[in-house]
């Protein structure tokens, strides 16, 4: 009689132990994924995330890796929206426009922001059998992304989470949710740790 309760405690433990994934996941062999990222620790948090936990060989139960197998497990489409450019900034009078010179310098400096980003989301993938596919958008990042998502038609759309208040979210906008209401795909919010 004991046997038989600790048998099943052991098999109720397993199955709590192991990482519950999406149907949307668990029918392909290779999976396509689209990220957004932006210059946050929490969209890069979220891209880590959904490679060590939606990205696992099911039959060993390790993230799959090009050493384990010689094919890639799917893709990533990795998506940067960067905020249009204004030709004209507001001080407290009139509206000034800004000069050639000075658009030039700040396109400048959203190209280099942009590769570093590029850069350091591609670090995460080093040793991983994932193809990797980047975006890089000008315009609002919550509709850009869900115009993304339905020109790529991604298995699964993968956003960070600031972790705005309520009121927060109420003024500023949240694009995950934003996102979680307009995509047409299955979409997850990953929340960085406390």
């Amino acid at each position: 009689m004991e046997m038989e309760s600790e048998e099943a405690e052991a098999s109720a433990s397993m199955q709590q132990e192991q990482v519950q994934m999406p149907p949307v996941l668990e029918e392909k062999k290779k999976k396509k994924m689209l990220v957004a990222i932006d210059e946050s620790d929490e969209s890069i948090y979220a891209l880590k995330w959904a490679l060590d936990n939606l990205f696992f060989d099911v039959n060993t139960g390790h993230v799959a890796d090009q050493q384990q197998k010689g094919e890639e497990t799917g893709v990533v489409i990795l998506v940067h929206v960067q905020q249009p450019l204004q030709h004209y900034i507001f001080p407290a009078g009139p509206a000034v426009y800004a000069t050639t010179p000075v658009i030039d310098s700040v396109k400048k400096a959203q190209a280099q922001n942009t590769a570093l980003l590029v850069s350091r989301a591609m670090q995460l993938f080093n040793g991983r059998a994932i193809k990797v596919e980047t975006i890089v958008c000008d315009g609002d990042p919550k509709d850009m992304i869900c115009q993304t998502a339905d020109h790529t038609h991604p298995d699964i759309v993968v956003v960070g989470s600031r972790g705005f208040s309520k009121l927060k979210r109420a003024f500023l906008g949240s694009v995950s949710d934003y996102c979680a209401h307009h995509v047409k795909c299955p979409i997850l919010i990953v929340k960085p740790p406390k």
